[in-house]
């Protein structure tokens, strides 16, 4: 037993929350059904047995009742009560449910739609029992002229609604008795070709046409009705139409109905179309309206096409074509050309040249009054005393001439021309133009100088390239800068390239500079012709070769002062140093220059003096009143011996060491050496004192270093062998061949002593060895006979003996070489006498030596004063030296 509050729980829920809707249920009933009734239909889903309540059927809302349905109770099933009519009504929508009481759904609402299905029980009936229709000639064949109406009150889109439209019958069947065609599905009935055709040649008619129309489609069933066409032939009145003009700009209300067509068959459609887009329209009527005012400027003629169409828009012949044109008003001024930059006329054009033609454009009608232009210059006016004008104007073409007077390059001047249409006559409308014209300038001016002789400029010798000699300055009267740009040249007097020029591209200055040294030798003075042209090409009368301008160069001499090898100077002497000892030789940088002389300055304690040639500095007596530590600075002054006033000084520091021992060491003798250049593997041994107790008390060794200057330590190269022994070698791969006087400083403990060293640098064969070889000769005669011999030829020569003194000379020097020696000349310049050519077959080592001064080989002064004998040198050998190394004691000079 259930209790009694569930049960309106339930209820209750089943009230306030629905179940969902249940879906459509469809059914269908035949229309016109001829069986028994109730007819069952279809069992409705309603809840199980057990549960109580009511069926309710009910219609759509709004429906009154639920028409011929019910529910059978005892089985559930939907039923219908009578025959139904789809044309009378073609669905019913109904709903089903379960109530206890009214107002309380135990289940529902049950949809259930019901569909009478379709019989084909009407009959098709036509809109119209007769049609009546005018056609006109000219129709084209196949576009309907018209459209025959039926309706089938069937289920429509079923094949009991689907008409189809035939041609039973045509009277009279003449010209042809398929005069007309009917599309079956559409009932548009249009002329056949055959009958288009013929009723271009001949109008006939009136046709009666009988039509019918029948249901089920293309089945032979269905039922049929009838209907009676009359068709009537009329004449064409589609003909074409001539122009129409309209005018411009009219004043008349709008729209401004213009011109009419008509199409005289029935049930047309106009259509208006206008090539360019117009304001223009077509009505019902075929009238012909223009709606707003035209501009025959913007366009000036029309082509209107009207089309007389069906009611599909099916044109029922070609289109009818109308042309509109637009007559033209004096309503537009002429309208100046206009110019984006001024006109250009180069400067001396002559008289007539043409400058421009004025082409001012009138929108008016070409060819009519209104756009006939004509013209007349305003200005420039002619200048006071002229006697013609700078322009001339053509004024019917607009064309711009060059007048008389004459125009300046650089000129703007601007042309104010009245352009007026309608040919200047009264009410013609009028515009002024203006055109810019610039005279341009041409290249007709030469380049000049502004002055064609410069005044002389001075140089020194030693003026260094890019020195700046003068600067010139060139104008050119054309304003144009292309025609102002100049070209520079030296077209004369210098040959060899001495100078040149150098000026900017825009620029009208050019300077002259100096491009390599000079020499007062080679040229005291130069005379440059500088000349000046256009860069263009030069037009016109001012063309010529160019003009020039002369500057004269003036090279002043220069002689410098000598220049020593340093700066300043520097020797370290003991104090005890004994007169006539060799401290140090100063030397000129450039060896081949002038003579120099050397002398000391303010050497205040006359302890020093300088031999003037060689550059020898010596003590002149003892350092009395010297201390150790101390300085004494005197000043080398070296000037040339041919220009004494050129002079040049250096400071020269003496340092004063400490007095050595009472037992001074013993340096080992250095005889002279010899050395070849370029550099070889020989060098030259420098000894240590021979005995020295002090090495053999172990106090240390000596030591050996190049002297202060700073010329030695870069030509020589001082290498320690060992305690007593030192290496003297080239530091450079060439030295100058010469004698040299190398200084070193030998040192032990706190004591110093300094060494010149003499190295006679010579020229190496190929063997690496110097270029002089020594022999003896035997059974040649002594030195003693070799001098009586000397002697008495220079008597002979002295006596004026017979035969040239070349000879004689030439026989001496043979007699002197078969002494067994081999001569070694040392020019002073580079140049050999010719008597050597006659010596013969005897071996002579030539040197020469190209910067050495030859003041330490001279021959005795008797045998220097001898013409056209070169200074010479006759060297021994020392026993004691190695082989090709030379004693350079002359022999004279020995005991």
């Amino acid at each position: 037993m259930i209790p009694t509050w569930l049960t309106l729980l339930c209820l209750f829920i089943a009230q306030v929350l629905p179940e969902a809707q249940p879906a459509d249920l469809y059914v269908e009933v035949p229309e016109n059904y001829g069986g028994n009734f109730p007819l069952y239909l279809t069992k409705l889903p309603l809840p199980p047995e057990e549960t109580e309540g009511e069926i309710v059927l009910s219609g759509n809302p709004g429906m009154a009742a639920e028409g011929p349905f019910a529910v059978d109770p005892e089985s559930g099933f939907l039923l219908v009560t009578r025959a139904l009519d789809r044309e009378e009504q073609a669905e019913y929508r109904l709903q089903v449910t379960l109530e206890t009481e009214p107002g309380h759904v135990l289940w529902g609402a049950q949809p259930v739609l019901v569909r009478v299905k379709d019989e084909n029980d009407q009959v098709p009936r036509f809109s119209q029992s007769v049609y009546t229709f005018q056609l006109s000639q000219g129709t084209r064949p196949g576009i309907p002229f018209l459209f025959l109406e039926a309706l089938d009150e069937d289920e429509p889109g079923t094949a009991n609604s689907d008409l189809r439209f035939y041609i039973l019958n045509q009277a009279p069947a003449w010209p042809s008795p398929d005069m007309f065609q009917l599309e079956p599905r559409l009932g548009a009935l249009a002329l056949s070709p055959e009958g288009s055709t013929s009723l271009d040649r001949a109008a006939g008619g009136p046709y009666q046409l009988l039509v019918q129309v029948k249901d089920m489609g293309d089945q032979a069933s269905g039922h049929q009705a009838t209907a009676t066409v009359h068709v009537s032939i009329v004449e064409n009145t589609w003909v074409p139409l001539d122009p129409v003009h309209l005018a411009e700009n009219l004043k008349v209300p709008y729209p401004h109905h213009f011109a009419q067509v008509h199409w005289s068959g029935g049930d047309v459609h106009y259509h208006l179309e206008s090539q360019p887009p117009g304001p223009f329209d077509v009505d019902a009527e075929g009238k012909l309206y223009v709606t707003e005012e035209l501009d025959r400027e913007a366009q000036a003629e029309f082509l209107l096409q009207v089309q007389a169409r069906n009611a599909r828009a099916e044109d029922y012949t070609e289109p009818l074509e109308l042309r509109v044109v637009v007559t033209d008003e004096n309503d537009n001024a002429p309208v100046c050309p206009l110019w984006d930059s001024p006109i250009s006329v180069p400067e001396l054009s002559p008289p007539g040249t043409k400058v421009t033609r004025l082409l001012a454009e009138d929108m008016d009608a070409p060819g009519s009054p209104n756009s006939h232009v004509v013209y007349q210059l305003l200005s420039p006016e002619p200048e006071e005393g002229a006697e013609g004008r700078a322009f001339e104007l053509d004024f019917t073409s607009g064309s711009v001439t060059l007048g008389d007077a004459p125009l300046r390059a650089g000129q703007n001047i601007l042309l104010r021309v009245m352009a007026a249409d309608r040919g200047g006559a009264e009410g013609s409308l009028s515009s002024t133009c203006e055109v810019a014209v610039t005279i341009t300038d041409i290249n007709d001016h030469a380049p000049e100088f502004a002055t064609s002789q410069i005044e002389p400029v001075s140089l020194p010798e030693d003026a260094q390239p890019g020195t700046l000699v003068a600067t010139l300055m060139a104008t050119d009267a054309d304003l144009e800068p292309a025609f102002r740009l100049m070209d520079f040249a030296i077209e004369a007097g210098d040959v060899e390239g001495t100078f040149g020029l150098d000026w900017e591209p825009n620029s009208s200055h050019v300077q002259l500079r100096l491009l390599k040294n000079l020499s007062y030798e080679a040229a005291s003075s130069y005379e440059l012709v500088v000349v000046v042209r256009n860069m263009a090409e030069l037009v016109g009368p001012g063309s010529g070769p160019g003009a020039t301008a002369t500057v004269t160069v003036l090279v002043e001499r220069l002689v410098l002062p000598p220049k020593l090898d340093q700066e300043s100077y520097e020797a370290s002497v003991p104090v005890n140093t004994p007169a006539g000892s060799l401290l140090l030789t100063i030397q000129p940088s450039d060896p081949i220059s002038s003579p120099v002389r050397f002398s000391l300055v303010n050497d205040s304690e006359g302890w020093l003096c300088i031999k003037e040639v060689s550059g020898e500095v010596h003590t002149a007596r003892p350092l009395q009143g010297a201390q150790p530590g101390d300085m004494y600075t005197v000043l080398v002054e070296a000037q040339y011996e041919d220009e004494p006033t050129l002079s040049t000084s250096a400071n020269l520091v003496i340092r004063f060491l400490k007095a050595p021992s009472a037992r001074a060491p013993a340096l080992n003798p250095v005889p002279t050496r010899h050395l070849c250049t370029p550099r070889q593997d020989h060098g030259v041994v420098i000894s240590g004192p021979s005995e020295d107790p002090d090495l053999a008390d172990g106090h240390g060794p000596y030591s050996f270093a190049l002297g202060p200057n700073p010329t030695v330590q870069r030509d020589w190269h001082l290498q320690a062998l060992n305690g007593s022994h030192a290496y003297l070698t080239l530091a450079l791969h060439w030295v100058e061949p010469r004698e040299h006087v190398v200084p070193v400083v030998v040192s032990h403990n706190a004591r110093m002593w300094q060494l010149q060293l003499r190295v006679v640098v010579c020229r190496c064969n190929v063997e690496g060895q110097c270029m002089r070889k020594v022999g003896r000769m035997k059974g040649m005669p002594t030195k003693l006979s070799a001098v009586g011999i000397l002697v008495g030829t220079l008597m002979a020569i002295a006596l004026g003996g017979p035969g040239p003194p070349t000879s004689s000379l030439s026989l001496l020097l043979q007699m002197l070489i078969s002494l067994g020696n081999t001569f070694i000349d040392t020019p002073r310049r580079n140049v050999l006498p010719a008597f050597w050519a006659s010596l013969g077959p005897v071996r002579l080592a030539h040197k020469i030596n190209h910067r050495n001064p030859l003041s330490s080989y001279q021959l005795p002064r008797f045998l220097c004063t001898l013409t056209s004998i070169p200074s010479v040198t006759v060297p021994k050998f020392s026993p004691g030296s190695r082989g090709g190394e030379l004693d350079p004691i002359p022999w004279w000079q020995k005991q």
